[in-house]
């Protein structure tokens, strides 16, 4: 070696080594700490995501596309737009069928790995997230729209016109999106060395995507749960005391079909928001890594799980909305006898029966 390099040749590769030496360790002092790190692999969480998500995404995709094109066909059959509730129920469908669209996408990447590009990760998002939220919202309003034609029926005679439901339309997408924006922005393809191309938060530190995501979460659970479910109780409160306080015939049923809507909106939401707080509560006070790993995993689970409950809200609402109505009812009545022979002529004898036996209705009723 010395004949080599001679005596600077030695020097030089020292320094050289020296500098090897340093240029490997890459280790952040900030970042080292003396306690005992957890490392969960989450492999039954990940294969029961793989194995029962795509099966529920299907389905509820399926369920949605039936029960929000149905409301959709009546509403083009029978139905005019010129009216607040229908131009309300409208774009509710229209939410729902965008937030539908993606459930295959995410099917199928639930089942393997990301496989429609970089554009397609953004756009499957968006529409996701956007029709999730508007959804939410619409549900919330024309809630709020029954409370005022049945409450104040006087009053909301003069406001509710079709401006008003086009405006607060337009409010309720523009919210959406931007309340999307995470989805729009921060959304792209990355190369995970355990689970192939994902479809997730990238190009960012993950400082600023740990506070994208905790946003998200308050978020969600602030001002697409908490705020609606307060105006939903409340509204349907005042509606059933204002229902009791008349002398409709149909009142107790009116009530129940109230009760339904109520529990069944509770139902479906609070689980997945309650998971969706202490998964924020986790991420605000704690790493993922501090904790033992069943208590990860079951927080995981009770994610996956109630996150289904959830979007399959989306996909029976607009049906829950409208065909509770008599009106819609009567529609759908008119829309399977037209097909079935024997079921139309029952109709028309049970709908002559109700006409000679009872005219009983509520004046701006949102039931009928």
């Amino acid at each position: 070696m010395d004949e080599l390099f001679g005596t600077d040749g030695l020097d030089y590769l020292d320094y050289l080594l020296n500098k090897y030496n340093e240029s490997e360790n890459t280790t952040d002092p900030t970042y080292v700490v003396e306690k005992p790190v957890f490392f969960c692999p989450a492999k039954a969480v990940n294969e029961f995501g793989a194995k029962f998500i795509p099966f529920f995404y299907y389905s509820i995709f399926l369920l949605g596309y039936f029960g929000n094109g149905l409301v959709l066909f009546t509403l083009y059959m029978y139905e005019k737009l010129q009216t607040v509730t229908n131009i309300f129920l409208l774009n509710l469908v229209i939410s729902n069928l965008l937030f539908a669209s993606a459930l295959p996408f995410l099917a199928i990447y639930h089942s393997s790995e990301w496989i429609f590009g970089g554009f397609m990760c953004k756009v499957v998002s968006s529409a996701f997230s956007i029709g999730y939220y508007s959804s939410i919202l619409f549900l919330t309003l024309m809630t709020f729209d029954r409370y005022l034609a049945v409450v104040h029926a006087i009053a909301a005679a003069k406001s509710r016109k079709r401006l008003y439901a086009v405006i607060s339309s337009i409010v309720v997408w523009f919210i959406s999106v931007v309340a999307s924006m995470k989805e729009i922005i921060l959304h792209g393809v990355w190369k995970s060395p355990f689970d192939g191309l994902m479809c997730k938060e990238t190009g960012y530190s993950e400082e600023i995507l740990e506070t994208w995501r905790l946003v998200t979460y308050y978020q969600q659970f602030l001002v697409f749960f908490l705020l609606p479910l307060f105006m939903v109780m409340y509204c349907y409160a005042s509606i059933t005391v204002r229902i009791l306080a008349t002398r409709l015939k149909e009142k107790c049923r009116t009530i129940k079909l109230i009760f339904v809507i109520i529990f069944t909106f509770f139902a479906c939401w609070t689980p997945f928001n309650v998971v969706n707080l202490l998964r924020a509560i986790q991420l605000s006070y704690g790493d993922k890594s501090d904790g033992p790993c069943p208590v990860q995993d079951s927080l995981d689970f009770a994610y996956y799980v109630t996150r289904n409950l959830a979007y399959l809200y989306c996909g029976i609402s607009p049906v829950l909305y409208s065909f509770v109505g008599k009106k819609f009812q009567s529609h759908f009545k008119r829309l399977i006898g037209k097909h079935v022979p024997c079921v139309k002529r029952r109709l028309s004898l049970s709908s002559h029966t109700t006409r000679t036996t009872s005219q009983a209705t509520t004046p701006n009723s949102a039931y009928e």
